[in-house]
């Protein structure tokens, strides 16, 4: 028994590596929210920072091949949405997150709330081609759900008097934008079925923002276009803006000019079982490549735990700590050399000449004493000129020149020689022959 648990030790690296498998394996790739902290970004491209909410913090570092995609810099503070994997740096054992995209969280969260709630309204087959109608061949009179002073209802009434100016046309007015936008549009679009007075309906909007398109992709509306018993053409912004709506309906049109040409137009029943082909077409080649983009993420992640990018990856972030280490233990040894040099000058200041002058005294005043005990003989013989030679010593001596009424003045015990080592509220001394002054400095001329 105690064998067998012997054979279970772990050492610390491979334990490590057992749990980043685990990780990657069970959380795989996960969409984030929070804002960003402590973010570095070093000469090597990558980016490290931390994400963090109101109660936790997430190590993350995003490699330069991926943040080169990233259309705003990101700054400590920004609110993102992050997708990336979950993943553990085994040198250090931390638990981090690989960041593979960033996006500004308002238009991040959008379009995430977009794309899960179009996989959710497909998997009910909502857009599936089998439940769209076809058009009628040649309608009569049809329904224009929109903004009375808006550009789209301008452009359809300006091709349809010009392709089919007997088509008649019935305004279902409606807001297109904003809080009220949804139910007015959902009421417009039952007022219509209500009446049953058109042969279609035209759901119409000019260009704008993925914000200002934002009604168009409500669940609300989404399923009341499928619940029409009239069919619906939707023509919502311009040719790249793809909503909800579009997908629902039974014809999507690039732009509302294009829907005004599209049921004008005198089309015969191949070209209507042509589109009708080509959307099914479409259809199944999206869901063939949704498949296969779900078959290749898979493959994906099963390279990536194998792949030496992991490790490199790693090894990369091990250099990038390591260069930071550098610089901080560089920094820490400039600092320390100029504490080393403003101590050298401390200790040259004690070993000013002023301090060699006093020892220098006390020594001739012993060498006077032994000199007068050895040769007290000759000292008439020398009286004369040892009396000139104190004289013009003592006229050397700061304080015979401080007795003559000079003075000198001292901050932190150094003479001052100019004004410019001292400033307002200053406390100076000022040495005078018997006492010294102390004093504040009120201002410098």
């Amino acid at each position: 028994m105690q064998q067998e648990k012997l054979t279970n030790i772990y050492t610390v690296s491979r334990l490590a590596r057992h749990a980043r498998l685990l990780l990657e394996g069970d959380m795989g790739a996960v969409w984030l929210t929070g804002e960003i902290s402590n973010l570095a970004m070093p000469a090597s491209g990558h980016w490290y920072f931390s994400l963090k909410d109101n109660q936790s913090q997430l190590r993350c570092a995003m490699f330069k091949g991926n943040n080169r995609s990233v259309s705003v810099r990101p700054k400590d503070g920004d609110q993102v949405l992050i997708f990336g994997k979950v993943t553990l740096y085994e040198p250090r054992g931390d638990f981090q997150l690989v960041a593979q995209t960033m996006a500004p969280a308002g238009e991040g969260l959008l379009k995430q709330q977009f794309e899960a709630l179009k996989q959710a309204l497909a998997a009910e087959g909502l857009f599936a081609a089998e439940r769209k109608r076809p058009l009628p061949a040649h309608p009569a009179r049809i329904g224009i759900i929109s903004s009375p002073t808006g550009a789209a209802v301008h452009d359809i009434l300006t091709v349809l008097a010009r392709r089919a100016p007997q088509l008649e046309v019935i305004l279902y007015p409606s807001s297109v934008q904003g809080e009220s936008a949804v139910p007015q549009l959902i009421h417009a679009l039952a007022e219509a079925n209500r009446r049953n007075e058109t042969d279609l309906l035209l759901l119409a909007r000019g260009g704008g923002s993925l914000e200002d398109l934002w009604s168009f992709n409500d669940e609300r509306l989404v399923r009341a276009i499928a619940a029409s018993r009239l069919p619906v053409v939707s023509a919502v912004g311009h040719e790249v803006d793809v909503s909800l709506s579009d997908l629902v309906a039974d014809l999507r049109a690039p732009t509302p000019s294009a829907a005004a040409e599209l049921v004008s137009a005198d089309s015969s029943v191949q070209r209507r079982q042509w589109q009708q082909q080509g959307q099914r077409l479409e259809q199944a080649m999206q869901r063939w490549l949704a498949d296969r983009h779900n078959q290749l993420g898979q493959l994906q992640q099963r390279l990536q735990r194998q792949h030496p990018s992991q490790r490199l990856q790693q090894q990369s972030q091990q250099l990038d700590q390591l260069h930071l280490r550098l610089e901080r233990a560089i920094s820490r040894r400039l600092e320390q050399a100029q504490q080393r040099a403003g101590q050298a000058a401390l200790r040259l200041a004690h070993q000013h000449p002023g301090q060699r002058l006093v020892h220098s005294k006390d020594r001739l005043h012993t060498l006077e004493q032994r000199l007068h005990g050895a040769l007290n003989i000759r000292l008439n013989h020398f009286e004369h000129k040892l009396a000139l030679a104190g004289s013009r010593l003592h006229a050397m001596s700061p304080l015979a020149t401080l007795s003559r009424g000079y003075s000198i003045t001292l901050h932190n015990n150094k003479v001052l020689t100019h004004t410019g080592q001292i400033k307002e509220n200053d406390v100076i001394s000022t040495r005078l022959a018997n006492g010294e002054v102390v004093s504040r400095v009120i201002s410098t001329r």
